[in-house]
């Protein structure tokens, strides 16, 4: 017999856990079910153990790409559909695949359902590859026996979800590169230009003027203290990264991003959209609000809309609904709520929900153009700051030199 650790939600709403000793992950959400426990996590002791190996290593590292899991779930839905037995469609997309990951993944998956493992048991024991999302629409589709569907489903989502992701990245690839190459050159004017330039009008007994004086400073800063400069660099950057692999840390991080004049907009539409055509497919596949609502916390991709979700289903439990919590919680928006609303009212949830995402895949799209045309008039000016800056760092000085040259 294997033991399970278990965490649920009791009939007073109380948050439990504790262990069963019983044959496998199925019979122990009977007796939890038995039991009127709402299951939240069961997790069989010892199979979550790490293990060091080097295939293990490389998919830590190695996360699949969406073109991948897109390919790869499109196949599966295609032969599930086909009546292609389980196994032999896991044996031809091992075959199949080109990225060794990936292929591993499969192989072990394949082994586990062999072995009597679930499908879904199978894939949540790959999180890196597939997400908590994948795998409860896994169970979904394998329980209501409507695996085609929920995978047609899941195809949509991944396939949104990287467009706004291409589109978001597209728009900053811009900018990026044009801050990289400005600091890099930068970095050469005020340690190698500048310099020389200084040297002669300091020989001719020139005063140098501001914008010449302050490059002059940051130059011997940088040339006394460079070893500090480079350390606090590597220090802050190791703190950062510190405080965003905690939740506190990536809490703040999202409640940051969210109220940023231009992209805050940008990241809640997106955050609004994920959760209406996520909540749209898990309510259409029979998924339980509750249970609805547990899987959205764990994939909406922003911690402090997370944590609504949290509160959100507290008062769930308490029977006020949906669109009742989303009023009290932070970053939903008065059409979202009002939608929800309306399809509780009218038994029309699902379609509303797909209204809502829908009109919000339209805001993304707009959000991402309004970006595009704000961040060109922004680096202009900087550019021209910054160019400016230097320009009179270099000329003034001249101008000065000529004016003595002219009286002598």
């Amino acid at each position: 017999m294997a033991r399970f650790h278990y965490r649920a939600i009791n009939e007073r709403g109380k948050s439990v856990s504790g262990v069963i000793e019983t044959d496998s992950l199925e019979m122990a959400t009977n007796i939890l079910s038995d039991w009127r426990y709402i299951p939240s996590k069961i997790t069989e002791e010892g199979r979550h153990s790490p293990v060091l190996s080097w295939s293990g290593l490389k998919e830590r590292l190695r996360p699949i790409k969406a073109p991948d899991l897109i390919l790869f779930t499109k196949q599966f839905r295609t032969m599930v559909r086909a009546g292609v037995p389980i196994i032999n469609v896991l044996q031809v997309l091992e075959n199949q695949t080109e990225n060794s990951s990936l292929k591993k993944i499969i192989a072990s998956i394949s082994h586990d359902i062999k072995d009597g493992s679930t499908l879904y048991d199978a894939f949540r024991r790959h999180p890196r590859a597939f997400s908590h999302l994948y795998s409860s629409m896994i169970r979904t589709g394998e329980y209501s026996g409507a695996l085609p569907d929920v995978l047609e489903r899941l195809i949509y989502i991944i396939e949104h979800e990287h467009k706004v992701k291409l589109d978001i990245r597209s728009a900053l690839q811009y900018p990026i590169l044009v801050i990289f190459f400005l600091g890099v050159a930068f970095f050469v004017l005020l340690t190698f230009v500048i310099p020389k330039f200084v040297n002669i009008f300091i020989n001719v007994g020139i005063d140098l003027p501001y914008p010449t004086s302050i490059c002059m400073i940051l130059y011997q800063f940088l040339s006394a203290y460079w070893y500090l400069v480079v350390f606090l660099i590597i220090a802050v950057c190791g703190v950062l990264g510190y405080l965003l692999r905690t939740e506190k840390g990536r809490y703040v991080r999202d409640s940051f991003l969210l109220k940023l004049p231009v992209l805050g907009p940008l990241f809640i539409s997106a955050a609004m959209s994920r959760f209406a055509s996520i909540f749209a497919i898990l309510h259409a596949s029979g998924i339980q609000v509750l249970d609805s609502i547990e899987i959205l916390s764990g994939t909406i991709g922003n911690a402090a809309i997370s944590r609504e979700f949290q509160r959100i289903r507290d008062k769930v439990k308490e029977g006020k609904g949906v669109s009742v919590p989303l009023r009290s919680a932070g970053y939903f928006t008065p059409m979202v709520i009002n939608m929800v609303a309306i399809g509780e009212e009218s038994g029309e949830l699902t379609e509303m929900l797909r209204e809502v995402s829908a009109h919000y895949d339209d805001e993304v799209d707009y959000a991402v153009k309004r970006l595009s045309d704000a961040i060109g008039p922004i680096l202009i000016i900087g550019l021209a700051a910054i160019v400016g800056f230097f320009a009179l760092s270099v000329f003034l000085p001249w101008w000065d030199l000529t004016k003595i040259v002219r009286v002598g």
